[in-house]
Order: C-alpha cells, then structure tokens, then sequence
C-alpha cells in the first residue's frame, strides 16, 4: 500500500467536481459533526439529569430543525448553493463556538445554528450530486460516500468524549472548528457548477409543502422517504440513546463514546453491503438488514440487567443497519424524474427532520410512564416495520 498523502496534498488534489471529491466533501461534514455526535446527548444528560428531559430537549430543537429545512429550499433559491452551503459552514462553526462557552443558554442556541447548518449544508450537497453524478454509478457512489465517511464516524464519537474528558472541555469543538474551515476551502477550490445534464439547472422551490401532494402521489417516491425515515430515525436514537444507556448502565461516558464509534466503524463494509445489493437485489437485502437491526435492538432491552451484553447487541445492531446506509438513497435517486429533482429533492429531504423529531417526541412521552429500555423496544419494533415496507421495493432494483 502507498503511503497516505498528507492534508495538504488531499485539499490540492480536489479541484474536479467528480464523484470522489463530493465523497470527500462528505467525509468532512462526518467528521465535524462526529467529533460532536456524542459529546452533546452526553452534555444534554449531564445538564438535565435525565433522559425524559433530554429527550424533551431535543424535541424541541428538532421543532426548530424543522422549519430551518422549510427555509432551507428558499434560501437555495436567493444565495444560490454555493453560499447556502458557505452559511451552513459557518453555522457549524458559529454553533461549535457557542458550545465551547458552556452555558445552558449557549448551549440551546448552539444546537439549533447546527442543524440549521448541516440542512444548509446537505441540500445543496444532494443536487449538485444528482447533477454531476451519472443515474446509473449511482448505486456505486452510495456505498463510496458510506466508505468515506466510516473513518470520520468511527473515530469523531469516541475521539470527542477522550478530547472533553482528558483534555479540556472546549477541545472538540476547536477541532470541530478547525475541520470546518478546511471543509470549507476545499468546497470553494471545486467551484462547482450547478448545471445539470438535462440543462439549465433551478433552484429547488421555495416551500417544499406545496410539493409534497405530488410526492407523495408518487409511489416510488413514497416508497424511498419511508424507509429513509426509518433509517434515519434508528441511528437517531442510537446517536442518543447509546451513550446514555452506557453512563446508566455503569460502563461510563468513554464506553459511550466508543460505544457509538464502533457502531459507526460498520460503515466500513458498505463497498461489501454494496456489492450484496446488487448481488441479492436491493428489495431483499433491505428487508433482511432493517428486519435484522430491529430484532437486536430489541434484545438490547431484554438484557438491560447485562450492560456489556446491551453494548455487544448494539454494535450487531449498528452493523446491520449500517447495511442499510450502504444502499444509501439509491431508490430515490433512480425514482425522481429529471425535470422535478429540484421540488421533489427538497420534498424528500424532510425525512431528516421528521425523523430528529418523530423519536425524542415519542420517547419523551415513552420514558414518563416507562423506563429507558422501552425507548429500544420501541425503535426495534419500527425497524421490523420498515423491513415489511422494504417488500415493495421493484425487484429490477
């Protein structure tokens, strides 16, 4: 094997917007946010005391999440993507500032700025793929953009609790910062142009409600939000929930940090989760990982008394749906017709939000009359659900 090239040869060496440079972009936004990941439910839990509150905490900034990605499209529309990209960048770095102040206060408006940011910053990021990624190496981009940011996800959770515990409690959020500024140099040496291959590119609509009847009139579209719902919501409440299990269960905050690490190290195998979809089709192999992911995440609840059991079924959990991630949003990609990818894109992209506020809302009302395994009960049992939805995928996929 060659010897890695060092950061500054990376960043020289992304100057073509091609299939491998928006995968890089990628890895960077994973390992800004990473560093983070589990640093803030631990934050949150450390400052509320408990989980009902913390669940109620993130209800609430997802409220706010939500109507950041209603915006998100008109923004697209005024700055064009470039700098609606730059301005969720900035976000980032805005957000990680206020955290290293420490206050509650600071603390609340910090992770609202970051998500509005990583909603600016994915938006763009999605159209200028679908412009510049051919429809059919779509099914090979996923399980590289999945490859990419493995490294970022496996070592940022685990990474950013060692840095706040044995450091400073500033430390992640300055690399946070740092990693953003160097995200932010390499977009601009792209200068990527928003022109897609079936012609001038638009704007995506300034309010994707108004799409959202057509959308969902569309069966396959339907279809590709659902399950991109579930996924999301499952790693959701893993980025969560998984720490909070281990500092109740007596494993402690560096266990949830690396317990949300080694989940996350399962992205690895997305070039191998890729070549299965395609070997088995897409239809079964999704049916098989959300089924899968579903079942050990009930069992974690069933084993609540073993934590060391709990923190083994979570990882097999993270890996099958880390299966899922592999095959990525290739059925929406092929789904859209060429000429809505603009409206239809924006409509599609509120399965992130729905699936931030859908969970904690849920699980707040959950952990008020129940205790902490219940919140796995519940996730598993949806993951079963999406394994029955997966069964309408087209064969030919």
């Amino acid at each position: 094997m060659g010897r890695v090239p060092p950061l500054g040869s990376l960043i020289a060496s992304i100057r073509v917007p091609r299939p491998a440079s928006f995968a890089v972009l990628w890895g960077f936004t994973a390992l800004a946010r990473g560093l983070l990941i589990t640093v803030l439910p631990l934050t949150a839990h450390r400052v509320f005391g408990d989980a009902q509150v913390v669940s109620e905490f993130y209800f609430v900034v997802s409220l706010f999440g939500l109507a950041g990605s209603l915006t998100a499209p008109w923004l697209v529309g005024r700055l064009r993507r470039r700098w609606t990209f730059t301005l969720g960048v900035l976000c980032l770095i805005g957000a990680s500032t206020l955290f290293a102040i420490g206050t509650v206060e600071t603390f609340f408006v910090g992770m609202m700025l970051q998500l509005y940011g990583v909603i600016a910053m994915e938006l763009p990021l999605n159209l200028y793929i679908m412009d510049h990624v051919p429809r059919r190496d779509l099914i090979r981009f996923e399980p590289l953009r999945s490859f990419i940011t493995a490294g970022p996800w496996t070592l940022g959770p685990w990474l950013g609790v060692v840095l706040q515990t044995r450091v400073a409690a500033w430390t992640p959020f300055v690399a946070s910062i740092a990693i953003a500024v160097v995200m932010l140099v390499c977009f601009w040496r792209l200068r990527i142009a928003a022109r897609p291959t079936g012609g001038q590119s638009r704007p995506p609509p300034s309010n994707p409600i108004r799409f959202l009847p057509r959308f969902w009139r569309q069966p396959r579209l339907r279809l590709a939000w659902t399950l991109a719902f579930g996924r999301a919501a499952w790693w959701y409440m893993f980025f969560i929930y998984a720490p909070i299990y281990c500092v109740t269960s007596g494993l402690g905050e560096e266990m949830g940090g690396a317990l949300v690490s080694l989940g996350s190290a399962a992205i690895f195998l997305a070039p191998i989760w890729g070549w299965l979809a395609r070997r088995f089709g897409l239809r079964r192999f999704l049916a098989t990982a959300y089924l899968l992911s579903g079942a050990l995440t009930v069992v974690v609840a069933t084993v609540a008394g073993e934590p060391w059991l709990g923190f083994g079924c979570f990882l097999l959990a993270a890996t099958a749906t880390s299966a899922i991630d592999g095959a990525g949003n290739t059925h929406f990609y092929r789904a859209v017709r060429p000429l809505e990818r603009p409206e239809m894109t924006a409509a599609f992209s509120m399965y992130r939000d729905t699936a931030q506020l859908m969970p904690p809302g849920v699980f707040a009302l959950l952990l008020r009359v129940l205790p902490l395994p219940f919140v796995f009960v519940a996730a598993g049992l949806g993951m079963a659900a999406m394994a029955a939805v997966a069964r309408y995928i087209p064969k030919r996929m």
